[in-house]
Parts: C-alpha cells; structure tokens; sequence
C-alpha cells in the first residue's frame, strides 16, 4: 500500500493485518466477498483519522469498528427496503475433493442466516478468538449478552449443520482460513 502523506504505522498494520481483518468482514457479511471488502475499506477509513488517538493496540479497536459498521449496515439495509431472498433458491452444489472445502462452505452460508448481532459474536469469539471479555467490549454489550447469543448461535449452527463434532472440528479449523482471490 503506498498511500502519500500516510502515516507508516497505519501502513505496517494495514499491510500485515489486512488478510485477518478480510476474513472477519467476510464471515459478518455472511459470506459475502465484496461487502467484506466494501466494509473493510469503510472501516479503515473511519479508522485512519483517529489512529493517533487509539490506544493500546490498535487491532480490538479495528475490530470493534468492524463489528459495530456490520451491524450498522444491516441495519441500513433492513431500512432501505426488500430485497430479492435467496431462500426458494436451492443452495448450489460444490464438487470439490476435499471436505474441507464443503464444510468451509456450508459454514459461511450457516452463518449468513444469523442474525448480525449473533453472527458478530460468533465471528468473534470462535473465528479471531477472542474472549468473553474482549468480545464484549468490542461490541459495546456485556459478558453475559456475548455468553447467550454465542450459546444461542452455536445451537442454531449445529441445528443447520448437523453433527456437533463436525461444527467444533469447522469452527476449529477456520482460525486458519485464508481468503483467496
């Protein structure tokens, strides 16, 4: 990223932390990769003028900016008005060899059914594994708000899912996704 007049920090956390940060907007945009990259943007933005006045690390406070510009936008869109829906629509079919690759799927399009709170908090706390606490924190609720809505989010996952192995082995094995162009 070369941006004039940028300052190097925001660059270096730009440049190193960007990839993550994709995936988190990907999983709370319900698994939509434009969105993910609209609201990673949007939130960078936001975040650029204010970098001198975060403290701490920067990145719980880039991903409660995310968190909270997700839920805003959802909002937004409840506001704005109907949207054509995709329920009638049967999901499309993925041949692919690995299982991974369908469970990766199956996962995402799971997630895109939650409310955006829920998913927030799953995305969160599973994905950038965070704890109760600092979910809490980064979407401005209480330990106990995190608490229910992932108890709630996981039971609503393994009901769309199935097995609950399978959702823990997913779940587990997403902390390393990478999001590929």
């Amino acid at each position: 990223m070369s941006v004039s007049g940028a300052e190097p920090e925001f660059v270096e956390f730009v440049e190193c932390r960007s990839a993550a940060l994709l995936r988190t907007a990907y999983l709370l945009c319900g698994g939509d990769r434009s969105a993910a990259e609209d609201l990673l943007q949007d939130t960078l933005e936001r975040c650029y003028p204010r970098w001198r006045r975060i403290n701490g690390a920067p990145e719980p406070y880039v991903r409660a900016a995310l968190a909270n510009a997700a839920a805003n936008r959802w909002r937004w869109r409840a506001r704005r008005g109907v949207e054509l829906s995709l329920d009638g629509i049967p999901p499309s079919r993925v041949d692919a060899p690995d299982q991974a690759v369908v469970d990766r799927d199956q996962l995402v399009r799971a997630l895109a059914t939650l409310p955006a709170r829920m998913r927030a908090v799953l995305v969160l706390r599973y994905f950038d594994d965070l704890s109760e606490a600092q979910a809490a924190a980064a979407l401005e609720c209480t330990v106990g708000t995190v608490k229910s809505q992932a108890f709630k989010g996981l039971a609503k996952l393994r009901e769309l899912l199935g097995e609950q192995e399978r959702v823990a082995s997913v779940l587990e094995e997403s902390r390393s996704w990478t999001l590929r162009s």
